[in-house]
């Protein structure tokens, strides 16, 4: 029996269709779907050619390819397959997709299936369905689901995007790290850096290298810490810094939160304030940027810089805050007691609570007034005082000295109930003591022990260039006075009462006193009084306790 010759390209036809088959047979007879698997197979092409080279067996795959690794398929218009090696090679519409969501596509794909392990070039895109990375080449392990590349990426999630010269991905941990030229750009804020990890499922931020976050009214500055997002709450743990307005704080660590408005500063904090020409330095502060309340203890000292004269205070605490116009803030001084030796001291009446949350947003155009507490100090190169407690209203320039203050101007010192010190934009104009006032001023050398002293009820001092210039004493006066003649020789001590004084000054000094009202007076010859007694009722020298310098102030 004869059989008819069958066309040669039939017959090529027909082996190459049971190749196929053969081959789609294997595919699908390959061990169970799981990560581990680490062959390559091929699911479908629509031509294959094998190609034998020293390497290998190489099947080039055209039209439509699609393999599988374990769980995770590829797609692409073609490809180069080592059944020795493990190795692909994959060209135009490289498409990889993982359970979970998990796509990467690109234009051409470099694999290492032994290692799971993906080179992708051009267009590069990586998402986990709810982020997309690209990048125009990216190294991916599809083993930990995480991408790396070194020239150039961005990553998109919702509405935050980040871009930067290197970085990786883990879409399993939803962990960024991004190195070199970092920007993030979001609706609520922007960030610049040179190191930064970013998680799309917290929003969280970590800084590794200084970083800047800013908006339209806030910057923030730091090298190592923490920024979540979605609470807006920041850490930072290195030397950093928010700017508000014309309030800076800078310290060795600072926490915000924003919701709220507070931010705590701690270790060799400085807070500026450009609007009102004021430096605080402490060892811990808050501040609300809500409120614009700032408290400040360990060793603060406020600096309050003037056109003529820098004032320097110190005290054991300091509160402010924006003085509205109605009502003033006052110092509750019935806090104030004195103790056995004549100090303050303070009762332990708690401070009103200030990390409370803020209920309203405070004038930022308003003038700070603030408050210090407890072992007041101050200095300035015309003025010098300690109290216990002190506080400041900027819209009257007044400064309001209580508990036990004492002031010295040169070679004067003043006493009271409390002292209130009035200023003009740019040095003290007056001082008014409303009760128990005191003037005390050294006359000749020190180991002479002479003080010219004058007291009253009240007593109301003017100042000229930053030096006392006359001053009232207003009622009941007063006075020991220890009279020089031009070439300052002593006269006598002149010792009066009246009902009104006015004491005048040159260089620091009482140069003469003229007597008002009633006025009773006797001078007498040193040689014939007793000049350890010669002492008014309320005489005090406190010269020991007078600061010296501004550097004191930061001991």
């Amino acid at each position: 029996m004869a059989f008819p010759r069958l066309n040669q390209s039939l017959l090529l036809t027909f082996w190459l269709c049971l190749l196929l088959v053969v081959c789609m047979q294997h595919a699908w007879a390959a061990p169970s779907d799981t990560a581990n698997t680490r062959t390559v197979n091929i699911l479908f092409a629509r031509s294959f050619q094998g190609i034998t080279t020293d390497s290998g067996s190489i099947q080039k795959l055209i039209d439509s390819v699609v393999l599988r690794q374990g769980n995770t398929l590829m797609r692409c218009d073609s490809a180069y397959l080592n059944m020795r090696s493990n190795n692909l090679e994959a060209f135009s519409n490289v498409h990889i997709t993982q359970p979970g969501g998990t796509e990467a596509n690109s234009d051409y794909l470099r694999y290492t299936g032994n290692n799971k392990l993906a080179f992708m070039k051009g267009n590069v895109m990586l998402t986990d369905g709810k982020s997309q990375l690209w990048s125009e080449e990216l190294t991916y392990d599809v083993g930990t689901k995480t991408g790396v590349y070194s020239n150039g990426g961005t990553l998109q999630n919702d509405t935050t995007t980040i871009s930067s010269n290197e970085g990786s991905y883990n879409l399993n941990t939803h962990e960024a790290r991004f190195i070199g030229d970092v920007f993030i750009t979001d609706p609520s804020y922007n960030v610049r850096s040179e190191d930064l990890g970013y998680n799309t499922a917290t929003k969280l931020v970590r800084f590794f290298a200084p970083s800047v976050v800013s908006n339209e009214k806030s910057e923030l500055r730091s090298s190592n810490g923490s920024y979540d997002s979605k609470q807006q709450i920041a850490h930072f743990f290195a030397r950093s810094s928010i700017r508000n307005g014309s309030q800076f704080i800078e310290a060795d660590t600072i926490d915000y939160d924003k919701p709220s408005g507070w931010g705590i500063a701690r270790g060799n904090v400085v807070v500026l304030d450009t609007q009102n020409h004021s430096t605080l330095w402490s060892g811990y502060a808050s501040y609300n940027d809500i409120s614009k309340k700032l408290f400040a203890r360990i060793h603060p000292v406020l600096r309050n810089a003037r056109e003529k004269d820098t004032l320097y205070i110190a005290a054991d605490t300091f509160f402010s805050a924006p003085q509205q116009a109605s009502p003033k803030p006052v110092l509750d001084t019935s806090q104030v007691k004195p103790t056995a030796s004549g100090s303050a001291r303070r009762t332990k009446k708690p401070l009103p609570l200030l990390n409370a949350p803020a209920t309203s947003k405070a004038d930022t155009t308003a003038p700070r007034f603030f408050i210090g507490f407890h072992q007041v100090r101050i200095w300035s190169d015309s003025l010098q005082g300690i109290c216990d407690s002190i506080a400041y209203l900027p819209r009257d320039s007044v400064m309001k000295m209580m508990g036990h203050p004492v002031a010295w101007s040169r070679e004067s010192q003043i006493t009271g109930d409390t002292l209130l010190l009035y200023f003009d934009s740019s040095r003290i104009r007056s001082l008014f003591v409303p009760g128990n006032a005191l003037l005390v001023s050294r006359s000749g050398p020190e180991k002479a022990q002479l003080f010219d002293q004058v007291q009253g009820k009240t007593l109301h001092a003017y100042f000229r260039n930053n030096k006392l210039d006359h001053m009232i004493v207003f009622p009941a006066a007063e006075s020991i006075y220890f009279a020089k003649d031009e070439q300052g020789a002593y006269l006598g001590v002149n010792q009066a009462e009246s009902e009104r004084m006015k004491v005048f000054f040159k260089d620091g000094n009482i140069s003469r006193i003229v007597y008002e009202q009633e006025v009773k007076q006797k001078m007498s010859p040193l040689s014939k009084v007793s000049l350890p007694a010669m002492r008014l009722s309320r005489f005090q020298w406190l010269g020991d306790l007078r600061p010296k310098s501004k550097e004191e102030l930061f001991q």
